[in-house]
């Protein structure tokens, strides 16, 4: 409860000043804007959620990575949603977090593991090479 009291206190100080600075319209605009992204980023979930789990599969990060990563995500879009400018700045530290480790963790481990999930995901076939042996020593009918 006491945390929660906090947070409102801050969220209201943080609203009012930011508020007053940029008025009344462009707040409104942020909240509608912030609320959209934030429902953009849940339509996408699913394939992050997809993302993260083939990485899973191929050993490119554990279950804990998968679990921060994908809470991460789904916590930020939410605070997004929510109008104030303190859980705004708290959902894009979120996404941001969310963002860095997956760059981070893709390029780190890939190349210290050697974790490469495209050469599982081709679906194109190698180049095929025809030969054709012509035989010289054999006399000719």
């Amino acid at each position: 409860m006491v945390y929660f009291l906090i947070y409102l206190f801050l969220e209201v100080i943080i609203s009012v000043n930011i508020s007053s600075h940029i008025g009344g319209l462009l707040t409104f605009f942020e909240i509608l804007l912030s609320a959209f992204i934030g429902i953009a980023i849940l339509m996408n979930f699913k394939k992050t959620l997809f993302e993260n789990l083939r990485a899973v599969s191929y050993s490119c990060i554990d279950l804990e990575q998968f679990q921060r990563l994908n809470l991460f995500t789904l916590f930020g879009a939410i605070m997004l949603i929510l109008p104030g400018f303190l859980t705004d700045i708290i959902g894009l530290l979120l996404q941001s977090t969310t963002l860095t480790t997956m760059l981070v963790n893709r390029y780190h481990i890939q190349s210290a593991r050697g974790c490469d999930m495209k050469k599982y995901n081709t679906k194109e076939e190698d180049e095929i090479i025809d030969v054709e042996i012509i035989d010289t020593n054999t006399p000719h009918k």
